[in-house]
């Protein structure tokens, strides 16, 4: 009974979006701490002056973690509900993200990628509204510089272009090379601007630096970690039968929606793309990779045909994930 009120469209529901932040969170709220970056990490060029402020204080670094969570749960909402690409009006996938994340529990603290993943966000809402548009040169513009910015937060973000630029061809059957520059434009001015004023202050070589330990450096936080192996087990298990009911409803949803999917079908290739080629990608990366992942195990849950099986499975992730706020 619990997944049939979550998924419902009334609005009341999305006041279980700050509940489960609280509680997901509230172990780190007890013992608060501050994130132990690797070299590079905190000293990105828009993530270094808000940690320098919060930087002696943890427990303000895990409430501004919270408050992150919830803006991104908000608009995943916001997602959903402008362009409707599944069919059932739901409030599921806002809280469905909070619940994904709260398994996250070595990132319950200020983290660059959550500033990453806001920017992350507002591009995917922006290209959305490119379908079927005319000349979307501006929405073309918009969507490389909202990334660029993010990448200023978080340099793994640029991982992410190439999905963009395909999404232009997916979304826009007139696309023409016009966008593709744009996009690059659009991406590389925030870069521009900062390697411009390092350099005007005689800081380019530091900046340099960073940039290359926050691609280069190796970083992993799996290998010691069973029980986030065990976690991201089900959630591939999970998205996997999302991605065979995705493929069995494909012909049945509008042109539009299928396109959508698509699109975060390759934000998701190109998450997975990020681990693998980008030696200073860990953990954190799965907090974007969480955002394709909840629309499809969100489409999941809505349309499976068994009541039993689909509040089993909601309370099967539920579960997991407390379970990881004592033991991960």
């Amino acid at each position: 009974m619990l997944l049939k009120t979550l998924k419902s469209n009334n609005l009341r529901n999305l006041i279980f979006i700050p509940l489960a932040v609280m509680a997901f969170w509230f172990e780190k709220f007890q013992a608060p701490y501050n994130y132990d970056f690797m070299p590079g990490e905190a000293e990105n060029v828009l993530f270094a002056p808000i940690f320098r402020l919060t930087a002696e204080n943890p427990l303000l670094n895990v409430i501004l973690s919270a408050v992150m969570a919830i803006i991104l749960a908000l608009m995943v909402e916001m997602i959903i509900a402008r362009y409707q690409f599944i069919r059932i009006r739901t409030r599921l996938p806002a809280i469905l993200f909070v619940i994904i994340i709260g398994g996250f529990t070595g990132l319950h603290t200020l983290q660059p990628v959550y500033f990453a993943a806001f920017f992350l966000l507002l591009a995917i809402y922006r290209l959305f509204g490119i379908f079927e548009q005319q000349k979307a040169y501006t929405t073309a513009f918009d969507v490389g510089f909202l990334l660029g910015v993010g990448s200023l937060f978080y340099v793994s973000l640029l991982v992410f272009l190439p999905a963009f630029i395909a999404g232009l061809l997916v979304l826009n059957r007139d696309t023409r090379w016009r966008e593709f520059i744009l996009i690059v434009i659009g991406f590389a001015l925030p870069l521009v601007f900062a390697i411009s004023y390092f350099f005007y202050t005689d800081r380019l070589l530091p900046l340099l630096t960073v940039f290359e330990q926050s691609i280069t450096e190796p970083v992993s936080h799996f290998r010691s970690n069973v029980p986030l192996q065990i976690y991201l087990g089900v959630l591939m298990v999970f998205t996997a039968m999302g991605s065979i009911v995705m493929a069995q409803q494909y012909d049945t949803k509008k042109v539009s929606s299928r396109k959508y999917f698509t699109v975060f079908f390759f934000v998701f290739l190109f998450s997975l793309g990020g681990f693998v080629f980008i030696p200073a990608a860990s953990h954190e990366m799965l907090i974007l990779t969480a955002i394709p992942v909840t629309y499809l195990i969100s489409n999941l849950l809505v349309f499976m045909k068994s009541r039993f099986w689909s509040e089993f499975f909601f309370l099967l992730l539920l579960g997991i994930v407390i379970a990881l706020q004592f033991v991960g």
